[in-house]
């Protein structure tokens, strides 16, 4: 169960870039990154939302796309209406580190974005519990 958990908040991505509205183009760079990051994909969904009013159809809207990997999954959302994205990666190291993996996955995403700002979070997941009185299943 341990594993690493990378998010990063990107700001500033152009909107007109085909990754932030166009699910095919999204789809392409993200399994592209997990090949190249040496994760094996195992299931995905990519969905476009359609502008919340019949006026704002030419409006570029976002996307929320996740593949799902045998070491775990990746996830993104754009918000191209305000120039955002966000990135979840997360990989188990059950059997073996992965953790290089998970952060090559981010950067190659990250880098497909330009955004002008990234603020990234990493957690280490699943250390080995301490049995105590307040420990919550």
């Amino acid at each position: 169960m341990r594993g690493l958990h990378l998010t990063a908040d990107l700001r500033g991505c152009a909107a007109s870039r085909p990754v932030m509205t166009a699910p095919a183009v999204l789809r392409t760079a993200c399994l592209a990154a997990v090949a190249g990051a040496g994760l094996t994909p195992v299931g995905e969904l990519f969905h476009r939302f359609v502008p919340a009013a019949a006026t704002d159809a030419a409006a570029p809207s976002g996307i929320t796309g996740v593949v799902l990997l045998a070491e775990s999954h990746l996830a993104v959302h754009t918000w191209p209406e305000l120039e955002a994205a966000t990135l979840d990666v997360y990989v188990c190291n059950f059997g073996g580190d992965n953790s290089a993996r998970a952060e090559a996955l981010l950067a190659t995403l990250i880098d497909a974005f330009h955004p002008a700002s990234v603020e990234r979070h990493a957690v280490e997941r699943g250390s080995a519990p301490v049995a105590t009185a307040a420990t919550v299943r």
